[in-house]
């Protein structure tokens, strides 16, 4: 029992000292001056950035996703009239 009490006290004092640390890490972030909340506001910058990025490339990828079978359907029409043409070309030779 006396070994478990001292585990258990042991666990408890660690615990407390991961708890501190965690304040003192979370009082970081709340301090636009450290090195961390630098970081960390660049860091989520680059993020809204790239997120902002993606969303445009996604739209300028749907428009050209659109405009491909544009030209697609352009091309198929103008491979039937050329085969028209083809033909009537070869009639009246």
């Amino acid at each position: 029992v006396a070994a478990l009490q001292d585990e258990k006290n042991s666990l408890m004092s660690e615990n407390e000292i991961m708890n501190d640390r965690l304040e003192q890490l979370d009082d970081s972030l709340d301090d636009p001056n450290t090195v961390v909340a630098k970081k960390y506001f660049s860091a989520q910058l680059q993020l809204e950035q790239l997120q902002e990025e993606n969303y445009r490339l996604e739209a300028a990828k749907d428009d050209y996703r659109v405009h491909c079978e544009d030209l697609e359907k352009q091309l198929i029409e103008l491979q039937h009239r050329n085969n028209e043409l083809t033909s009537l070309a070869e009639e009246s030779r």
